[in-house]
């Protein structure tokens, strides 16, 4: 082992115990805790280079040492590989998930295993509707005049919205619109879906030509973007407990998570599923999150990425523990909305 490689199996022992035990870590107890076959002076003496570098700071006269952000990044960066769940960790996953019974149910679940999991703040993003592809319109006859028009995505989504006619229609004309709306919009994304929508009109029979303009106007506002609706938050008192040393932080990250929008774009930088990105500190643009890390991954189906899901929390955390849950979480959304 050269001087470079032993200094990182110190750096990796430091983050094992800082983020083990909250407290900065000294040499002694390096060499008490860790195999790392070189004597006390040795390590000292790597601590030091270390500090030089800027992996690691002395927070107060006389303690030990704690990673820097620059610390965090390079044992993040040496991660040879994410440790894999185990088959029983994977299994309770699956069946968590799957017992869910529609897409909010999913997102609700998703959440709170992920916060349970990582002990940390989770985060999931809804599908993003301009990913997702029409799978089916249903047109329920409520009265003759009045129908409710249901609206379902590939991805789970299920928009249900009613339409006042002003005149009456028989079942006849009822499956006939069904028929045109579907023929129009099955398998589109729902830009395209928008578009063909508003076509239709036009192209229709004269008799069904009124009640196409009204039941169009009200398909394209479901296919709009629902900004209230973008991401769900679970696990929030895990901030109290992970800020304990850093109250001011703390409000910080609470005000962003709140105004979500500094959270939804770090999620909408997760575009791809097969790659987990980790933001440390200072990465982290938006300045009331330096104080954090904020794990993320997309998930899909199909190659198809449809949203991000992570974890924000302080940057002691267990980064190799916090990867693969949010990996194995993501896989699972990705396969339970590809089913449905």
């Amino acid at each position: 082992m050269n001087a470079d490689e032993r200094r990182f199996e110190v750096l990796r022992a430091i983050v094992a115990d800082y983020v083990s035990t909250q407290e900065p870590v000294g040499s002694k107890a390096l060499v008490d805790r860790h195999n790392l076959g070189v004597s006390s002076a040795t390590v000292r003496n790597d601590m030091a280079a270390l500090e030089e570098d800027g992996f690691i700071v002395q927070p107060h006269t006389s303690a030990g040492r704690v990673p820097t952000d620059k610390g965090y990044r390079m044992f993040v960066d040496r991660l040879h590989e994410i440790k894999p769940l185990t088959s029983a960790e994977r299994r309770a996953i699956q069946n968590f998930l799957e017992g869910a019974v529609d897409l909010d149910d999913v997102m609700r679940r998703s959440v709170r295993l992920l916060a349970q999991l990582t002990r940390q703040v989770a985060v999931v993003q809804y599908p993003t509707l301009t990913r997702s592809t029409v799978r089916h319109v249903e047109v329920v006859t409520i009265t003759p005049a009045r129908l409710m028009l249901v609206l379902i995505t590939n991805t789970g989504r299920v928009d249900q919205r009613m339409v006042d006619l002003g005149d009456v229609i028989t079942d006849d004309d009822v499956a006939r619109l069904r028929t045109v709306l579907n023929s129009a919009m099955a398998e589109k994304r729902l830009a395209e879906a928008s578009a063909a929508v508003a076509d239709l009109p036009e192209q229709a029979p004269a008799d069904l030509r009124s009640a196409l303009v009204r039941v169009s106007s009200v398909l394209i506002e479901s296919l709009v973007e629902h900004p209230e609706e973008r991401m769900v938050l679970g696990g929030t008192p895990n901030l109290t407990a992970n800020f304990t040393d850093f109250p001011h932080s703390l409000r910080q990250v609470m005000e962003a998570l709140e105004e979500q929008v500094v959270v939804l774009k770090l999620l909408a930088a997760a575009r791809d599923a097969r790659t987990v990105t980790v933001r440390i500190g200072v990465e982290n643009e938006a300045e009331e999150m330096q104080t954090t890390s904020v794990v993320s991954t997309g998930y899909g189906s199909d190659g198809m990425v449809l949203g991000g899901l992570g974890v924000v929390g302080p940057t002691r955390m267990d980064y190799p523990g916090t990867m693969a849950a949010v990996r194995a979480v993501a896989a699972y959304v990705g396969e339970i909305l590809d089913g449905r």
